[in-house]
């Protein structure tokens, strides 16, 4: 399960990075405008009916509508518009419509679906054995830490980069400029704080990274833990 769940966490970041692509794509004007009039019809739209609607050369609709259809913000299908099929019926017209990706950013970067799941495992596992929420949280958060260690070789530094950490290094010590659970750490301090030092202990152990320990250490403007050097 910690497997599927660490995955998860890597294919989450990616997302970040795609969500990002995708909404620059609709900062081109004409390119948003085709966005908007795709999603707001109740079918696929083609891209003569496009380029129609909105005043625009067919090339030019084709170009944006398979722009935002590469960053898979229109699905493409195709479709006989006359309604003939066999020999002589035609080629299948090819279409938009919207998506169901669903994109959304944030920056600075926060993972509230990883604290959600964490937080949803650890109070059925609590309903189930019996043991204390929050023991089965930082349990659960430390094994997920130690599988994302343990994927693949990236370093320390690049592997907090990845997940949103915005690791910086001062004085030997690893500051954590960005806390991707803000909010939540923010309004239930010791639960959310104590879940993230259990999964950077985790990290550090699946890393085999024995030349830092993980500690709380709150400061308004960054997350609450820092990497110290051991010893």
């Amino acid at each position: 399960m910690f497997v599927d769940a660490a995955k998860d966490v890597h294919d989450a970041s990616d997302a970040h990075a795609a969500d990002v692509s995708a909404v620059a794509a609709l900062d081109e004007p004409t390119r948003r405008r085709l966005y908007e009039h795709v999603v707001r019809r109740p079918g696929p739209v083609s891209r003569d009916e496009a380029a129609e609607a909105l005043g625009l050369a067919r090339q030019t609709a084709a170009f944006h509508l398979d722009r935002l259809a590469a960053e898979s913000l229109l699905d493409v299908v195709y479709e006989r518009r006359s309604g003939r099929t066999g020999p002589g019926a035609g080629r299948p017209a090819k279409l938009y419509r919207r998506s169901t990706r669903q994109v959304a950013v944030s920056l600075p970067d926060r993972r509230y679906e990883l604290a959600g799941r964490l937080l949803a495992q650890a109070v059925e596992e609590s309903d189930a054995t019996g043991e204390p929420v929050r023991e089965v949280l930082h349990r659960k958060a430390e094994e997920l830490g130690s599988q994302l260690g343990g994927t693949g070789d990236a370093a320390l530094i690049d592997l907090l980069e990845h997940h949103g950490f915005e690791p910086r290094r001062e004085d030997g010590v690893i500051v954590l400029a960005n806390c991707p659970f803000h909010v939540l750490a923010r309004e239930h301090t010791q639960t959310v704080c104590g879940m993230n030092l259990h999964l950077l202990r985790g990290v550090l152990h699946g890393l085999g990274e024995a030349g830092f320990e993980a500690c709380l250490a709150p400061q308004d403007g960054r997350c609450c833990v820092l990497l110290r050097p051991t010893g």
